[in-house]
């Protein structure tokens, strides 16, 4: 596993994981570019990389965090909002997994993410807080997230996109779909570090190897970088959503659809 290969996924991971141009559909684009190398090592990779974007999420939104572990109520609406998302993961990756692999599926997915954009430029956000968001609100949220599981749907687009629909401030909007985002990366990490471990069958080997040094440090360093750039590509969010001035990731995601395209059928 080259250091270069971590780094290049942290950097990935940190930046499409929260601006609105899908982590997962830039992974299988990377994949389909790379070659199989760096289709074997992303997965494994990522269970550690969601760590680095994790702790962007706490550090960045922590008055939210605090605000909604203080509040039974958020508790479960936060609790309700991420069941679709677990429930349509669990079916999608045992009974489709080919769509999590498919060009063409990222392909209108994309397209689908640059609509969303220039909806979010474009719209009229609404005047309610948090405290306004009840259990249908939060369950239209969760699943506009569970759909986000096809590449190139991104999941902070759909979901913040889903959030003003029903009228709440751009602010409340992104810290809901961020605080959203917290539960169901750690179920993600969790499912894909069980899987791992499970097929790698340790308990058959006669004498466990340790991993090496160096591999530690790398992945170490790959966590900080995803962290790092995770609060960069935050802030700027954050600040286009306030000013409206998404448009340039829209013609990206334009862009990668055609890619997509070329790849599936070129």
């Amino acid at each position: 596993m080259d250091w270069w290969t971590v780094l290049l996924l942290a950097v990935v991971q940190g930046v499409t994981e929260f601006l609105p141009i899908s982590s997962s559909g830039h992974l299988l684009v990377l994949e389909h570019l790379l070659g199989p190398e760096f289709v074997q090592a992303a997965p494994v990779v990522n269970v550690f990389l969601h760590l680095g974007t994790l702790l962007a999420i706490v550090w960045m939104f922590r008055a939210e965090v605090v605000q909604v572990c203080r509040s039974r109520r958020l508790v479960g609406l936060l609790v309700w909002g991420t069941v679709p998302g677990l429930a349509a993961g669990g079916v999608v990756r045992v009974a489709f997994p080919e769509l999590l692999q498919h060009p063409g599926v990222a392909a209108g997915m994309f397209w689908l993410s640059a609509g969303l954009i220039l909806w979010m430029s474009r719209h009229r956000p609404g005047q309610c807080d948090l405290q306004a968001l009840g259990p249908w609100g939060a369950w239209w949220v969760g699943c506009a997230q569970a759909a986000a599981l096809l590449p190139g749907l991104s999941r902070s687009g759909a979901t913040i996109a889903a959030a003003l629909a029903l009228g709440l401030r751009r602010s409340a909007a992104a810290s809901w779909s961020f605080l959203l985002a917290v539960p169901i990366i750690l179920a993600a990490a969790t499912w894909e570090g069980i899987r791992i471990f499970w097929h790698s069958n340790p308990w058959h080997q006669a004498s466990p190897t340790p991993p090496p040094v160096r591999l530690i440090f790398v992945l170490a360093l790959g966590v900080a970088v995803a962290f790092l750039t995770g609060l960069i590509s935050l802030r700027c969010l954050l600040r286009w959503l306030n000013q409206g001035t998404l448009d340039p990731l829209a013609w990206w995601c334009v862009v990668l659809g055609g890619v997509c395209v070329v790849l599936a059928w070129g």
